[in-house]
């Protein structure tokens, strides 16, 4: 028999946000929360062949803050490329850039956090997983791009999952 799930952030997240949804903290839909929190959280544990094992909180509040600064200025930057002259337009293009994460969860942080900043997308990871492509809309310098991934996004996710 599998061991009942563990009370975990996503299951209260989960509860919160049934709660929020339906604004009201009614018996039945306490009742009903707590069922299809309980019914999704072990519907879903069976799909995850691994558990994530994240380390290093203050790394992880760290990289949060740096992201959301990333963000920040990624809006301006893409509203200057998109408002600009034309020229500057050009300048798309993919890289593939060398990784060494190699934790499916740390790779998928990689990938929402290079996705949620504007001007950035995740275009794959090789099949080796050595290497991952992205699409960026302002072109400019690989290297400061390979800079940018190593060593402000992927350094402190292996800290956090490896």
């Amino acid at each position: 028999m599998k061991r009942w799930p563990s009370l975990t952030l996503f299951t209260v997240t989960l509860f919160a946000l049934w709660l929020l949804l339906n604004d009201t903290l009614a018996p039945g839909q306490l009742a009903l929360g707590l069922i299809l929190t309980i019914a999704i959280t072990l519907g879903t544990a069976v799909m995850r062949p691994l558990s994530a094992r994240p380390h290093h909180l203050l790394a992880a509040v760290r990289l949060f803050f740096v992201v959301l600064l990333d963000i920040a200025r990624s809006n301006i930057a893409v509203a200057g490329v998109i408002l600009g002259p034309a020229e500057r337009r050009t300048n798309s293009g993919f890289m593939k850039i060398p990784i060494d994460l190699r934790d499916p969860y740390g790779l998928a942080t990689l990938a929402c956090i290079i996705t949620a900043t504007p001007g950035t997308v995740w275009a794959g990871l090789s099949p080796d997983g050595a290497a991952l492509t992205i699409h960026v809309l302002d072109l400019q310098d690989e290297e400061a791009w390979v800079r940018t991934i190593k060593y402000r996004y992927e350094r402190p996710l292996m800290e956090i999952f490896e």
